[in-house]
Order: C-alpha cells, then sequence, then structure tokens
C-alpha cells in the first residue's frame, strides 16, 4: 500500500511511531485515509504465483489488507487495517509481533507480505514467527529492499511508505537477523531482488536434531 499524500496525515502518524505508538498509529492512520487513500495493487498479488505453492497445510497471512496469499489461510491484521487492498475480512485480529494465540509448533506456514521492514526489532518477530510452526513448516516473507524501493519512489514519483524503519533493510539484512536466532532453519527459496523492489524468501524450521 502507498503512502498517503497528506502531509499533516503524514506527520501525525510519524509522530506516533517516535512515540512508540505504532499499532495505534496504525489505527489512526487508516481512519483518516480511508476515504483518500490511493488505491495500488497489492503486494502480495506481485508474488503469488510463486510462493501460493508453498502455502499449504493450515497458516496465518500477516497483515493481509484483505487479500490472503492463499484462501485457506487465516487472514491476520489489525482489527481496521491500516491498508484495504481486498474485500475479506480480517479473521484474526491483533499483534503479529506475539501470537499469543498459537502453541509452539501448530502451523504449518506463515506468509507476510511488506510488514517486517515496520518494525525496529526485527529478530524477536522471525522468532515469534517460527516459534508457532511445525518442524517442517515454512516461513515465506516478500519485502521491500529498501535502497532499491527508495530509489524507484524518487524516479517514478509513487509515493514512500515512511512505515519503513530500516534504511538497509534487505534480504541480507533479514538473513542476518535469522542467524541471530537459536531455531534451526534453512532456505528452501530466495531472490534478492524480484518484482521492480521487492525479495523475497521460503525458510523451513527444522526438527531440534536437525539444526
Amino acid at each position: 500500500m502507498s503512502e498517503n499524500p497528506n502531509p499533516a496525515i503524514r506527520a501525525l502518524r510519524n509522530a506516533t511511531r517516535v512515540l512508540g505508538l505504532e499499532i495505534a498509529g496504525r489505527r489512526l492512520y487508516h481512519r483518516l485515509t480511508r476515504l483518500t487513500q490511493i488505491q495500488w495493487p497489492s503486494e502480495t498479488s506481485k508474488c503469488r504465483a510463486r510462493l501460493a505453492p508453498y502455502c499449504t497445510g493450515y497458516g496465518l497471512d500477516l497483515g493481509f489488507g484483505g487479500d490472503p496469499i492463499v484462501p485457506h489461510a487465516i487472514g491476520m491484521d489489525m482489527p481496521r487495517p491500516y491498508s484495504g487492498v481486498g474485500s475479506r475480512p480480517v479473521q484474526l485480529g491483533g499483534d503479529a509481533t506475539k501470537l499469543v494465540w498459537f502453541a509452539d509448533g501448530t502451523l504449518d506456514f506463515i506468509f507476510s507480505s511488506h510488514l517486517l521492514e515496520d518494525f525496529v526489532d526485527v529478530a524477536p518477530i522471525l522468532g515469534e514467527w517460527l516459534r508457532v510452526l511445525k518442524p517442517g513448516g515454512r516461513l515465506i516473507i516478500f519485502c521491500p529492499d529498501e535502497p532499491v524501493y527508495r530509489q524507484h519512489c524518487a524516479a517514478t514519483g509513487q509515493p514512500y511508505n515512511t512505515h519503513h524503519v530500516h534504511a538497509d533493510f534487505s534480504l541480507a539484512f533479514v538473513k542476518r537477523e535469522l542467524a541471530r536466532l537459536a531455531v534451526g532453519h534453512r532456505v528452501l527459496h530466495e531472490n534478492p531482488l524480484v518484482d521492480i523492489y521487492s525479495w523475497e524468501i521460503v525458510v523451513e524450521k527444522l526438527a531440534r536434531a536437525d539444526a
């Protein structure tokens, strides 16, 4: 989803983030921009053909914005998402950094598109997502390469999404964060640059004996 062009709304959203009110800020941002937000194709629609085959069994689409990667994914988002790129309602409303509804090792997959870049401390979030996966479960992430994304916005005039926290956010950045975790995993698929300014990775959680 693109950034709202209204400078007052953007300034308010940035202030809530500085104050540590990211979730509340997202809700307020959504309410203020619902009628004026420019609608762009969902980022998920760009990667669906490649990544949907990994989304088998029971799983979540985190921050799905109304357009889940596969029909059977549980669509999780804030109760009122700040982006609305599809028509499917939120099935599970809450904080994607704390999946308190799920015990360890219960899900077959977690998919997330253009969400992880909005958080300051990435490693604990990745650890939480891996926690709820079964051994053999897959973590599927599709996100922007921040330097390339910024260049693209500057070159095309596409509004820049200032929810993004890290100037160096990239596939390499996230792989370093994954390496910090005491969770065995292996990469099944990765692409450092695809669909103009994004990257993607599919990680399989390993059983403890395989780690």
